[in-house]
């Protein structure tokens, strides 16, 4: 199997999109707010910076063969718990960040030497699905971190109005304001 020249760059490229957007969803944050449950069950912020450091090192590292650290919630099987969507009172921001940022090098080197075809085995999937390729993961990898800043992006919103990396770019106050209370008439009609 052939892969497209530039693909690889193109995906690694988007995923970098994404983990900036749930570094800027933390950024200025207060430790509490980062910490706290903000949905009814229980996303947080830097639950999801600690989630997508264990997706990326597990996917992009460990299931295609390259040396990667035993993270503490797979070795005791507490991540099938939720171990990995939260902060611990004991971990620090600053611990989580840096083992995302671990991640990003370790997964970055996978793009850097691996063909997209090169073989993978995910180890806690299902039996008849475990072989795949690392571009088959690496795609997965991308999805799953755009989804998750998308999350950072509406419950940083909530938290304290601030919006994701194209609001400003797509109008000022008055017409953020303008387009909500446009919303805000359409759905009435319905009421």
């Amino acid at each position: 199997m052939s892969v497209p020249d530039g693909l690889a760059a193109d995906l690694q490229r988007y995923l970098q999109q994404g983990r900036d957007g749930i570094l800027r969803a933390l950024d200025g944050v207060g430790e509490y707010d980062a910490r706290r449950p903000l949905t009814p069950t229980g996303t947080n912020l830097l639950g999801l910076a600690k989630h997508l450091a264990g997706v990326e090192i597990g996917y992009l590292t460990a299931s295609v063969g390259r040396p990667a650290p035993v993270l503490p919630w797979d070795e005791d099987g507490s991540v099938w718990e939720g171990a990995d969507m939260w902060a611990r009172a004991d971990e620090s921001r600053e611990g989580i960040l840096d083992l995302y940022r671990t991640a990003w090098s370790l997964s970055d080197a996978s793009i850097a030497v691996l063909p997209l075809d090169a073989p993978a085995r995910v180890p806690w999937w299902p039996e008849e699905r475990r072989r795949t390729t690392f571009g088959h993961l690496l795609v997965r990898v991308v999805a799953e971190t755009a989804q998750h800043a998308g999350h950072a992006d509406i419950l940083r919103e909530g938290l304290d109005g601030q919006a994701g990396r194209d609001h400003d770019d797509l109008g000022d106050a008055d017409q953020w304001t303008a387009y909500v209370s446009a919303v805000q008439q359409a759905a009435d009609a319905h009421r």
